[in-house]
């Protein structure tokens, strides 16, 4: 069985127990730029994103929140719920074996890939949607949830909660921020 890593995705600044990037091995320099390229990304959304994050913005698909281009280690990623490591891309003219190396990459930290092609999306948002929601709802096994279940103790709301800011943070993100404000993909 391989070794469980924590995914970090804060600055260098608020984590004292991992050299900066160490987990992912992204220089700084590199992360900015990616930072700057999701930025580009979210102000030019292609249609099938646009009509996907109509559907997912706002917590509408399950009350869980989405971003939108977030930074995930070395990739962009179209749409990550951080609550269950869940991210959602939408396939584009991208190689293959790329395609494959991020999915790994992502597995490997344990998050889960959802791919779909832009035609799926922009013909058959519904199915797209169910597919979503359907993979938000499986369990979801995190370590926090098999310590508390080999300890004999079900976990309470306020933990349950804890758990759910936590994972909020490490996905932190300037992904509905254009210009400084608030403003995901035109909704108002």
């Amino acid at each position: 069985m391989s070794e469980r890593r924590t995914l970090y995705l804060r600055g260098a600044g608020e984590r004292k127990d991992v050299a900066p990037r160490q987990s992912w091995n992204v220089s700084e320099t590199r992360r900015a730029r990616l930072k700057d390229m999701a930025r580009v990304m979210r102000r030019e959304p292609t249609e099938a994103q646009t009509a996907l994050w109509a559907r997912l913005g706002s917590q509408k698909v399950g009350g869980f929140k989405f971003h939108r281009q977030v930074v995930v280690g070395s990739t962009i990623v179209d749409f990550a719920c951080p609550a269950r490591w869940l991210v959602v891309e939408i396939a584009g003219d991208t190689n293959p074996q790329v395609v494959a190396i991020q999915d790994k990459k992502l597995t490997d930290v344990g998050i889960r890939v959802l791919r779909f092609t832009a035609e799926e999306v922009l013909e058959d948002i519904e199915s797209v949607v169910a597919a979503i929601l359907e993979e938000l709802q499986k369990p979801f096994d995190r370590r926090a949830e098999r310590a508390a279940n080999a300890a004999g103790r079900p976990k309470d709301a306020a933990e349950a909660e804890a758990d759910q800011a936590e994972d909020e943070e490490l996905f932190v993100t300037d992904a509905d921020e254009v210009d400084g404000q608030d403003n995901p993909m035109g909704e108002v």
